[in-house]
């Protein structure tokens, strides 16, 4: 006879159904395992023997083959192995199989035969619930996967021992409650930053669009503390843009103790990063940084110091909001709807443009730097701002009235706003003005008169891109939000063209 049991394969943060069947023949003394499994689902077969003896069941004298289908659907991972050993109890007739049909099966075992976390219990979880099916996971995992709805029966022993119980009836394991990670601290705060108002205005724009910002200025301008204090200001994330992030955190095994949190992602990668540890990849195709600020942000300080090829690799996820990541016998795709904020210096020796300074290496020094970027890299970033040097005379100041909590209520104010826009346009699937484009950009970010007149003299002046000339249009959407505005006006459109002509400036040293 042959047993099945339902386990999950991931392609991205798709999880794909498997059948894994167990079956014992006749022949020589073996236990095999087929199905295009990778090593660590090869090695399962002595974690699960040992496993099985430790709570007194031996496997018989006889072949074991066990087969993981599809066949042509690639395997990885140890979250095979309680399936695997369940399919074999059942086989064996201590598990009934109708016991069985009602769940989808993820876990590790040890020698001893406790169960591990593993990676992806929350995508399992949704895929189980939209077939029909209940979940088995570790206890660790239990947290993580009962956000995929009350509805969905799961299990969550410590254990192989306690399924065997709770089927027998001589123990009841109970529904694990939902996680939710505690908040540390208090997050940084816009009224730590003296000085640089132009800089606060520019992160109160980008965080109320989620629009890209690029920060152009020397060191110690407080590009990197402008950048940290943005979450602040962000709006929590709702529980749809919560499951999608957690989903991506539960592949990448980043969910501590399996809890989830409404915070805003927000990475901060080293500019030594390799394009799979960016944008996704590697051997197992895993998610990468820019996956993992899925719905918040993705900081890249020192911007040219990235390799270019990385760099490059960054603009159709920021056109598309997803990434792609392509493999000899198959493909991943993975969300990447993130928010860009990078920072930089004008130069390499970061004084370019400083009063009193004069570069060794006069103009070469700043258009070899930023030269290091390419124009239509730079041309997807909506907002670019220069940041002068901070003086004595703002340190000496007072801490500002104002900060993050202000800025946070006028920005939720302002995204409240677009989505109540796009509720009516009936497109809900956009939340930013960052995100719309074609006709839903031009029904709700069209200037009035004066405003188109300016904007259409500027661009020739500029010699705007259609991008450029589109992200204008989007800023300057938010611009009236934030101002409480039906209507894009005048004064809109230059604040946000003002934001493009640091962009020209730039091109032009390049």
């Amino acid at each position: 006879m042959t047993a099945h049991a339902t386990t999950v394969a991931f392609q991205g943060i798709e999880a794909v159904p498997v059948d894994v069947q167990a079956q014992f023949l006749s022949g020589q003394v073996q236990f095999n395992i087929v199905g295009l499994a990778d090593k660590a689902v090869v090695e399962s077969r002595e974690r699960v023997r040992a496993a099985l003896f430790a709570v007194g069941l031996a496997l018989p004298g006889k072949r074991l083959a066990v087969n993981l289908s599809p066949a042509d659907l690639p395997k990885e991972g140890s979250h095979y192995d309680l399936p695997i050993a369940l399919a074999v109890l059942s086989a064996l007739g201590v598990l009934p199989q109708d016991f069985l049909n009602r769940y989808m099966v993820i876990g590790e075992m040890g020698l001893d035969g406790a169960l591990g976390a593993v990676t992806g219990a929350l995508p399992a979880a949704i895929a189980a619930n939209a077939r029909g099916l209940g979940l088995i996971c570790p206890r660790a995992c239990g947290p993580e996967a009962a956000w995929a709805g009350d509805e969905v029966d799961i299990i969550s022993p410590q254990t192989i021992i306690q399924i065997l119980n709770h089927v027998k009836g001589t123990q009841v394991l109970s529904r694990p409650a939902p996680g939710i990670a505690e908040d540390h601290g208090r997050l940084p705060d816009l009224k730590d930053i003296k000085g640089q108002e132009a800089g606060k205005r520019a992160l109160e724009v980008a965080a109320a669009g989620s629009h890209h910002l690029l920060m152009v200025g020397p060191p110690g301008a407080g590009k990197s503390m402008l950048a940290q204090r943005l979450p602040s200001i962000l709006p929590p994330m709702d529980a749809r843009e919560m499951l999608e992030a957690s989903m991506i955190a539960s592949l990448a095994g980043e969910l501590a103790e399996g809890k989830v949190t409404r915070k805003r992602p927000f990475r901060s990668p080293h500019h030594s990063a390799s394009m799979p540890a960016l944008v996704g990849g590697g051997l197992r195709a895993k998610p990468g940084e820019i996956s993992l600020s899925h719905h918040g942000v993705l900081f890249l300080d020192e911007l040219p110091e990235f390799q270019p090829r990385v760099l490059e690799a960054l603009r159709q996820p920021l056109e598309t909001g997803e990434t792609q990541v392509a493999r000899a016998n198959y493909h991943v795709t993975y969300p990447a709807r993130f928010q860009l904020v990078a920072a930089m210096n004008p130069c390499k020796c970061g004084m370019a443009g400083e009063p009193g300074h004069v570069c060794a290496k006069g103009q070469r020094c700043a258009g070899d730097y930023q030269a290091r970027l390419s124009g239509p890299l730079i041309d997807r970033l909506d907002i670019q701002i220069e940041l002068g040097a901070v003086r004595a005379a703002d340190l000496a100041r007072s801490a500002p009235s104002e900060g993050s909590a202000e800025v946070a209520a006028r920005v939720a104010q302002a995204r409240d706003r677009q989505r109540a826009r796009f509720a009516r346009l009936g497109v809900r699937h956009l939340t930013t003005n960052a995100q719309a484009d074609g006709q839903v950009l031009d029904q709700i970010a069209t200037p009035d008169d004066p405003g188109l007149r300016i904007l259409q003299e500027a661009s020739d002046q500029m010699m705007l891109s259609a991008r450029g000339y589109h992200r204008v249009l989007r800023v300057a959407r938010t611009l009236a939000d934030l101002d409480g505005q039906d209507r894009v006006g005048r004064i809109h459109i230059v604040e946000a063209l003002s934001y493009r002509q640091k962009l020209a400036a730039f091109r032009q040293a390049a």
